[in-house]
């Protein structure tokens, strides 16, 4: 799981780090809000972590940006304050989750593991980018035309879709679709050219850049 961590104390940031890669988490750290949003807008995150006070742009100026951009990953705010105002704000910014300062680490690893768990949970169900529509629990795409897709092809195009304009490598795609599967990553590779096909077949104005063993991205069409 690749999560982002934007903290400014950097004491509390190098701990957090070390604590949440040693239980074999992806972790990109950073030390204030705006180049935690410029990173949000390049890679693909699993879970971000803001603390709300930060320099150049404090964690829930960063996270309305992240959420007006079309980003639903799931945000977890830290705060020092205990105030039930700075929370409510919080949630109705854009975040899915909180904790006060001081915490234990135990109980963010916790949190953690329970979003892995319950994953599908926080995914959403119905997707658009230009005239595309993904409907996942039907496994359906549809533009001026509709097809349905296979499992693996629906979770794919979701993944995405909900990384928009975002250079994913192969890597990255394999890890997050197939996960324990058996297969090897140039699965990703026939897999993204049968959506390539279903997404001409349907004429949808969107199409996935990329070449085999590199990264891909879903993009509006250009021109």
């Amino acid at each position: 799981m690749r999560i982002l961590l934007a903290e400014d104390e950097k004491q509390l940031n190098r701990v957090l780090t070390v604590a949440m890669t040693s239980q074999g988490y992806d972790v990109d750290s950073t030390f204030n809000g705006q180049e935690a949003v410029e990173m949000a807008q390049r890679k693909a995150y699993d879970v971000m972590i803001f603390d709300i006070m930060m320099p150049i742009k404090d964690g829930l100026t960063a996270v309305k940006e992240i959420r007006a951009s079309g980003d639903k990953t799931y945000i977890i705010m830290l705060t020092a304050k205990s105030e039930i105002d700075d929370k409510v704000r919080g949630l109705d910014d854009g975040a899915d989750d909180y904790l006060t300062k001081p915490f234990s680490l135990k109980e963010l690893l916790a949190r953690l593991r329970s979003k892995e768990r319950r994953e599908d949970s926080y995914t959403t169900k119905k997707v658009q980018l230009a005239n595309l529509f993904l409907d996942v629990e039907n496994q359906e795409v549809s533009s001026r035309n509709s097809v349905r897709l296979s499992n693996k092809e629906t979770e794919l195009l979701q993944y995405l879709l909900l990384n928009k304009e975002k250079k994913l490598s192969t890597q990255v795609i394999f890890t997050h679709v197939w996960k324990d599967s058996d297969e090897d990553e140039d699965i990703v590779w026939i897999y993204v050219s049968y959506l390539r096909e279903k997404l001409k077949a349907i004429g949808a104005d969107v199409e996935i850049s990329g070449e085999k063993d590199g990264s891909f991205m879903l993009q509006v069409k250009k021109g």
